[in-house]
């Protein structure tokens, strides 16, 4: 198990962690709601591999069988590799590249409320929780759990999907069950 799960886990960690390089250069231009759409995609995508590494483990190791809660447990690991790889490139591109980042993203929340046409007090609201936004997202170990939580959703959304898909009983048990 561990072969596959490191196998495809990393893959799909290279996968996740080098779309977000491409797209993080164009952030600026493409504006944060089309980034937040292709981040997730690029997630799915990576995600994949979930499916693929779960079946590869059934195929090669379960003999053609997985149950539920192996398959689950294949995929889970996949996926935690996938996100922690994920979580790493984010917090080197973060403290390293975009430390600017928490201030642009305060400023395009700020611009939405008032183009939205919030009161003045609720923009004044959206400016002071985004004053604290930016103090927690400096720390690093807040960082590194909101960044977690990021593709964390969509990976256990792809491992229960793949799991219940691939499952397979043995043969042997199949016949037993009544008709």
């Amino acid at each position: 198990m561990k072969k596959t799960v490191l196998t495809f886990g990393l893959i799909s960690g290279a996968i996740i962690s080098g779309l977000m390089l491409v797209q993080v250069p164009f952030m600026h231009k493409i504006g944060f709601n089309r980034a937040l759409v292709i981040g997730y995609t690029a997630m799915v995508l990576a995600f994949l591999l979930v499916f693929f590494g779960i079946r590869s483990y059934r195929e090669n190791i379960g003999g053609g069988q997985i149950s539920f809660g192996r398959a689950f447990a294949v995929g889970f690991l996949i996926m935690l590799i996938a996100c922690i790889c994920y979580v790493v490139t984010w917090e080197i591109v973060y403290f390293k590249f975009m430390p600017d980042f928490g201030e642009q993203y305060a400023n395009y929340m700020i611009q939405n409320a008032r183009a939205s046409g919030a009161s003045p007090e609720q923009i004044a609201k959206q400016i002071e929780d985004m004053k604290n936004f930016k103090i927690m997202y400096d720390n690093p170990l807040i960082n590194v759990a909101f960044t977690f939580l990021e593709p964390f959703p969509v990976g256990l959304v792809m491992t229960l999907i793949s799991a219940l898909i691939l499952r397979r009983k043995r043969r042997q048990d199949l016949q037993d069950l009544p008709s």
